[in-house]
């Protein structure tokens, strides 16, 4: 039969429990996977593409200079590149549009 003594010692430990759960850090809780590596999968592409960018940049200039540049080139230059490097920026604008 279970004492008075015995049942409270269940139910503080059962507080205590929950307490910890409730916590994040002590519960050894982590942040979303998906996230941790969609950040780590945008740092390697912004790695990789700050040269191809540099190197995009002096192949249009060289072809302006010989002139045989296409203004498509341009174009594709003056618009790709801050939508690459500028792309965080941009979901999270996109996502304050519509309230998440």
């Amino acid at each position: 039969m279970l004492t008075v003594k015995s049942a409270h010692k269940g139910r503080d430990l059962l507080w205590l429990l929950a307490g910890w759960l409730a916590i994040p850090e002590l519960a050894l809780a982590q942040t979303s996977p998906f996230l941790t590596g969609a950040t780590s999968l945008q740092t390697n592409i912004l790695a990789w593409l700050t040269p191809v960018a540099i190197i995009l940049v002096m192949v249009a200039g060289g072809l302006a200079m010989a002139g045989r540049a296409s203004w498509g080139w341009f174009i594709g230059l003056v618009i790709g590149i801050p939508i690459a490097f500028g792309a965080p920026q941009i979901v999270t604008w996109v996502r304050g549009m519509f309230g998440t």
